[in-house]
């Protein structure tokens, strides 16, 4: 295992390409956020942009970052043409604040409504938080986001990075042709920039996003030589994700915001993240270079099904 000692316990959480959600302190010492649920049109990549679902004007949601033992009180404001929710996927809360309608018993917040979720965060870990209404479809229209809590016992890094996995069905002419014919096209499809609706309830995705963008316009993960490195992993999507890394091994520290006891943590280079699923891995930077972080379903690092590079893929970057 890895020096604890001269970590930085403190280290900034980043999640690039997404905001965290900015929130205000009670008197009383309350943490208050806003969520604002609502149309977005949001660029994949390169001019592609979709209609869909978001938060706070960004798909995904902003990264909602409390302590362990913090009150919270987050107001979702719904401005869609339907009904929402919002479910704290993960954390343990009252019954009515769990943003289940129906079968949990959660209020179902109509549109032009708002209703404040409370509870207090009893965790540490990673956690995600998404819509449990038609979620079917919210979900995939991308209402979601993750939740971090950090605790005291949570192991010092240099750099604490966060990477939500989507995945999206871009109705376009090219999508709409015919699968045997797709298979056997190969040919760079290059897509003319543009807003394009997005099909929630199709099976067949065309786009893989990581934090909302697909590579080339995925954000570089910045780190030194000699830095231990945390990535907290979640999946929103209706696949699973095997996320593969080039040029390391990485433990295994955390699953579903459960800390995984030292003696039962894996070496690996590669870990499948299955929809709902959270992992936190780390490694030690010590091999210089650029290096390619993906998922490795050949289709999921596409665009389009291009031959091209593209897709749920990332990169290490070494910098001085």
């Amino acid at each position: 295992m890895y020096d604890y000692i001269t970590r930085n316990p403190q280290t900034p959480i980043v999640t690039p390409n997404v905001k965290n959600a900015p929130f205000q302190i009670l008197k009383n010492g309350v943490k208050r956020f806003h969520l604002r649920a609502e149309p977005v049109v949001h660029e994949l990549v390169n001019g592609i942009k979709i209609r869909g679902y978001g938060y706070n004007g960004s798909i995904p949601g902003p990264t909602i970052l409390v302590n362990q033992g913090d009150y919270v009180q987050i107001t979702v404001e719904n401005r869609l043409p339907e009904a929402t929710s919002v479910h704290w996927h993960g954390l343990i809360v009252p019954n009515r604040m769990d943003g289940v309608p129906g079968p949990g018993g959660s209020p179902t917040i109509r549109p032009g409504e708002s209703f404040t979720y409370e509870f207090r965060i009893q965790q540490a870990g990673t956690f995600m938080y998404h819509s449990h209404v038609h979620d079917a479809r919210q979900e995939l229209m991308g209402l979601g986001g993750m939740l971090i809590s950090r605790g005291i016992y949570e192991e010092p890094v240099d750099r604490d990075y966060v990477l939500l996995l989507q995945e999206w069905a871009v109705q376009t002419e090219m999508h709409q042709q015919n699968h045997d014919h797709q298979m056997n096209d190969h040919t760079s499809r290059q897509l003319a920039p543009s807003i394009y609706n997005i099909d929630p309830m199709a099976m067949m995705f065309n786009f893989f996003t990581i934090n909302g963008k697909a590579y080339p316009d995925t954000t570089p993960l910045l780190v030194r030589y000699g830095e231990r490195v945390r990535i907290r992993l979640g999946n929103l999507s209706m696949d699973s994700h095997p996320m593969h890394l080039h040029g390391h091994d990485f433990i295994t520290t955390a699953v579903d915001g459960n800390i995984i006891p030292v003696t039962a943590r894996l070496k690996r280079n590669t870990i499948n993240v299955a929809p709902g699923e959270t992992w936190n891995i780390e490694f030690f930077a010590n091999n210089p270079g650029n290096w390619a972080f993906h998922c490795h379903k050949p289709h999921h690092t596409t665009n389009m099904h291009s031959i091209d590079m593209g897709g749920m893929l990332t990169v290490v970057r070494y910098v001085q």
